[in-house]
């Protein structure tokens, strides 16, 4: 990193902040579990990942990936329908690939508390109209249903999958890896995107479980929003979490 003298907050909160210093991603997160998860399923997972460089708690270094992000959510993504197909692929390939040893952090009955108190409080502090919320709620319920656990990434945001001459180069940020349900993964990647669904599934296969797709993106659309609020971010950004949870009521 020598002559290096731009530091870019890529993401920062109370929780943990990302730095780019050059081609190194520095990662400060103050709950260690998070850290030995990341390193551990980068070791994991059959997939393109990036470098560690070095780890000295609470800070994790990690190489940068060549290419571009898909996109980022709120905005038209460029990547071709090649790339799309492409990601669809690499995530068949962490779903088929032997679990992680360590389980979901959360049960279903955890997650539907959960997204029993998120509903209210959209509610009760005037962000959503009710009606928008309990339609989604009920969508939601068809994520609460028997699945087989996969090696999942948990955390498959279209920022977190780089590609370059519509190949895979890298998926970044495996904190929240575990064996989890793979249309969460899916939902996740997709989400705000609806229109590169059909991309992505060219490359993973059409043996999924579309409702539950679509049951998920109201899901975490409705459990990510008070978190999203609280933390200074807006998920009422066009293209972002309250724009996905109103497309729900025009299907």
């Amino acid at each position: 990193m020598a002559g290096v003298d731009e530091v870019e907050v890529v993401v920062a909160h109370s929780e943990r902040a990302t730095l780019r210093v050059g081609d190194v991603f520095l990662k400060v997160d103050g709950n260690q579990a998070n850290i030995e998860v990341e390193v551990e399923a980068i070791a994991l997972a059959p997939v393109p990942t990036p470098e560690i460089l070095w780890r000295k708690p609470p800070v994790l270094a990690i190489a940068a990936v060549p290419g571009k992000a898909l996109g980022v959510l709120g905005k038209p993504s460029t990547a071709s329908p090649a790339a799309w197909a492409a990601a669809g692929a690499a995530i068949r390939t962490l779903h088929e690939a032997p679990l992680p040893p360590w389980p979901s952090k959360k049960n279903p009955d955890e997650i539907a508390a959960d997204l029993d108190t998120e509903c209210e409080w959209l509610i009760t502090n005037g962000f959503l109209p009710a009606d928008l919320v309990t339609r989604n709620r009920e969508i939601a319920q068809a994520a609460f249903r028997p699945w087989t656990p996969r090696f999942t990434h948990g955390d498959l945001q279209i920022t977190h999958i780089f590609t370059a001459e519509d190949q895979v180069t890298g998926i970044i940020d495996w904190s929240e890896a575990s064996q989890g349900d793979a249309m969460f993964d899916l939902a996740t990647l997709t989400l705000g995107h609806e229109e590169r669904l059909d991309q992505v599934l060219a490359g993973y296969g059409t043996d999924v479980d579309l409702d539950a797709i679509r049951a998920w993106w109201s899901l975490r659309s409705l459990l990510a929003s008070h978190w999203l609020i609280e933390h200074g971010f807006d998920p009422n950004t066009p293209g972002c979490e309250f724009d996905v949870l109103r497309a729900r009521m025009k299907h």
